[in-house]
């Protein structure tokens, strides 16, 4: 029996469900990127664009490793989803605490790699030599805590697919209360680098993964586990490996793309990085309801997968895309009004606001397609279909890697800021036929079946 603390996402209005869902996520999504803001805005103001460019020259490799993580772990919570849907909850136990064993293999062992190659992949990147020591000075501490991002991760997937999106979302507030707090303690008091805001996310995201965790085990009696749902059990290791592995590949393949766009973007120079950092900061910040649609959908879906009711998922997925439209209009306006206002945030710098602007509206006049390809994506993952999924990722790491090679080279920064549009119109071109042909699947699966297993 299904606990107060969870929630259905298989009965009832799609879209006041997805929007009730997705709020509560969307607003810590806001804070997770405001107090990413704070980090910046104090660097930028305080230590000068070198610092900022050191820190927002690390952006892409810091997606790839911690977006691999949050992959897994998100991969991870879909089977809990399906379960939960399919209301098989002895299942759904042995899934979650298989799922906790496995995080902390992948954690040790990611650390550990991560750590002894980093300064090695920031000289590969062509990170410009007045910066470079700075920015291996926060990232190898963001690195160090790749651990703390797999227990808040995991910890607030497994709430989510079992409904409850509003819990890890106030941890996530509080810690980001603790972080903006730290920044100014760690840089204004302590005068502390660049390694002060990177050890003030760890600490603080370290808050929020154990209080999620004290929670879970307080007010979700449905996941309270016996000696042997924490042993690895070979099925549930095999299935929850099948999704995690493909959702954090998928992350990180797309992370290659912007890699290697990033490697070509330093070759053009410490005002180029900042102006790219700057704007990339404003957009991380208006695309979290985009974020927030998509990993409503990842639960969404699988819990209706878990129930067989692929129209409802139908359903869903064309009210979200239109939420996140209606969305995309509406921002585009905003930033194109009060963009400049919002850059000067981060710096005084004329070049720089101007070349971040150039940035900003590239990507705004294409958010209905970054719309699709978040919420395309994720209920394709939460479908069941993770390894389908990468071939997105693989359309926008192509995507990106064209730009790199072709339009930086040709035009410079002017071609650099198109090569996020580009991605998602690649992405989108074989989300929407795959979600369909997933669909389909499905379908068949489920003709005269009378019970789901996973």
């Amino acid at each position: 029996m299904a606990s107060d603390s969870t929630k259905k996402l298989t009965e009832g209005n799609p879209l006041l469900l997805i929007l009730g869902f997705s709020i509560p996520m969307l607003a810590g999504l806001v804070f997770q990127q405001m107090y990413n803001l704070v980090d910046t805005i104090i660097v930028g103001q305080t230590l000068g664009d070198s610092a900022l460019a050191a820190v927002g020259s690390t952006g892409s490799i810091n997606f790839l490793i911690n977006g691999f993580c949050i992959g897994v772990c998100s991969g991870f919570a879909i089977p809990v989803a399906q379960r939960f849907g399919a209301e098989s909850y002895d299942s759904m136990r042995k899934f979650v605490g298989n799922s906790v064993i496995l995080s902390v293999i992948f954690s040790v062992a990611l650390t550990t790699i991560v750590s002894v190659f980093c300064y090695q992949i920031l000289a590969i990147m062509r990170t410009p030599t007045d910066i470079i020591d700075l920015a291996y000075s926060y990232i190898s501490i963001i690195f160090f805590g790749i651990p703390v991002t797999f227990l808040y991760n995991l910890t607030a997937g497994i709430m989510r697919s079992l409904g409850d999106s509003k819990t890890p979302t106030y941890f996530l507030i509080m810690a980001a209360g603790i972080n903006i707090i730290l920044d100014i303690v760690f840089i204004m008091v302590l005068k502390m680098n660049v390694d002060g805001p990177a050890l003030a996310t760890v600490i603080s995201q370290l808050i929020a993964g154990v209080s999620c965790l004290i929670y879970m085990k307080k007010k979700f009696p449905i996941l309270k586990m016996s000696k042997n749902d924490l042993t690895l059990g070979p099925h549930h290791t095999k299935v929850l490996i099948s999704m995690g592995i493909p959702f954090g590949l998928q992350y990180s393949i797309t992370a290659i793309g912007s890699v290697i766009l990033q490697t070509a973007v330093n070759g053009l120079g410490t005002i180029a990085v900042a102006s790219m950092t700057a704007g990339a900061k404003v957009s991380m910040f208006v695309v979290c309801p985009f974020d927030a649609l998509g990993a409503t959908m990842a639960t969404y879906a699988g819990q209706n997968v878990g129930a067989k009711d692929i129209p409802r998922v139908k359903n869903g997925v064309w009210t979200a895309q239109l939420l996140g439209t209606i969305y995309a209009v509406i921002i585009l306006i905003i930033l194109f009004f009060a963009g400049r206002y919002l850059l000067r945030m981060f710096t005084s710098t004329d070049i720089v606001i101007e070349q971040a602007m150039m940035f900003l509206l590239a990507n705004a006049v294409t958010y209905t397609f970054l719309a699709a390809v978040n919420i395309f994506r994720f209920a394709i993952q939460g479908m069941g279909f993770s390894t389908f999924a990468i071939y997105s990722g693989v359309m926008e790491m192509i995507a990106r890697i064209l730009v790199a090679f072709t339009f930086v080279p040709m035009i410079g920064y002017a071609g650099a800021i198109w090569a996020s549009p580009v991605a998602w119109v690649f992405a989108v071109v074989f989300l929407i036929p795959g979600f369909y042909y997933c669909c389909r699947k499905l379908d068949i699966k489920y003709k005269g079946v009378d019970t789901y297993h996973l």
